[in-house]
């Protein structure tokens, strides 16, 4: 059988018309670095509710993030070579300090994403973090986490955020250093190891890449304990301690100026696996703000 020159033509045509069209690929992802506060959101079936907060000073447990390509949730690219965390609940960005309390080592990092999922964690950070300030290998590590209260506005001013009538400390010049990827040759021992609490960094601009430099303060492991609110009122952190009998809640009396206040917390646990069991049942028992502390 011949065919002629038009019909193979015709031929070819008619196949190519059902191969389907290769996509293009997805357009690069791209920085767009803003200030970010945000809704109330559920992650993990618990309930967050962001809200700005230039003092925090807070303990807890501190898990690493996972990684890969994406956007932070101020639109900051992922890098899991630098200096940088994840919180639940304050603006973004911030500046905070980060101490592992079980071997005294502390750096600044960024703080510019939402995270983590887990109620029973105070703040995810980097791989670089992590190693740097020696987690476990486990990944968990008991932490203090303090926002640099002068930066933390600087930056959220630097990238456009609300305008505050703040009086900020005198600045100082900050000297960034690349970081190399995590994993390579040069990612062990990189950090630069000094015996002094960080001071004041300065200048007009708070780096997008925090210095990479370690601090030695005193550790102070301290013990794992359930805190579930605090109350102006006796009866109502009674109340709130028998729910949590079952995992020996008890109420702590202090002053705030002339005001005594009543804590409640529950424990000591001896392990992390222990608080993360108690602090489920916390929850489970409408607890709903309790959370892990390290004292």
């Amino acid at each position: 059988m011949k065919f002629s020159a038009a019909s193979i033509l015709a031929g070819i045509l008619a196949f190519a018309g059902c191969v389907p069209a290769r996509k293009p690929p997805p357009p690069p992802l791209a920085a767009h670095p803003h200030y970010e506060l945000g809704n109330p959101y559920e992650a993990g079936g618990h309930w967050y509710y962001p809200a700005e907060n230039y003092q925090l000073d807070d303990t807890g447990l501190a898990a690493v993030l996972p990684g890969g390509p994406g956007l932070t949730a101020d639109g900051e690219m992922i890098d899991p070579g630098a200096l940088t965390g994840a919180m639940q609940t304050i603006q973004l960005p911030a500046v905070a300090i980060v101490t592992n309390l079980e071997n005294g080592r502390q750096m600044e990092i960024r703080v510019n994403d939402r995270g983590p999922a887990d109620p029973g964690r105070l703040i995810a950070v980097s791989p670089r973090v992590a190693q740097d300030l020696l987690f476990p290998p486990a990944g968990v590590a008991r932490v203090r986490v303090q926002l640099d209260t002068a930066l933390s506005h600087r930056v959220v001013d630097q990238i456009g955020g609300p305008k505050l009538d703040i009086q900020t400390a005198p600045t100082s010049v900050v000297k960034a250093e690349s970081l190399p990827p995590p994993g390579s040759p040069a990612t062990h021992g990189a950090a630069t190891l000094i015996g002094a609490p960080p001071a004041e960094i300065t200048g007009p601009m708070v780096p997008a890449r925090m210095p990479e430099i370690v601090h030695a303060v005193a550790p102070a492991p301290g013990r794992l304990w359930l805190r579930a609110g605090s109350f102006a009122r006796f009866q109502y952190a009674n109340i709130l301690a028998a729910r949590l009998a079952g995992l020996g809640g008890d109420v702590l009396r202090s002053r705030d100026g002339r005001q005594q206040m009543f804590a409640v917390r529950a424990g000591p646990f001896a392990t992390v696996a222990e608080a993360d069991a108690a602090l489920r049942r916390a929850l489970a028992a409408g607890v709903v703000d309790a959370r892990i502390t390290v004292e």
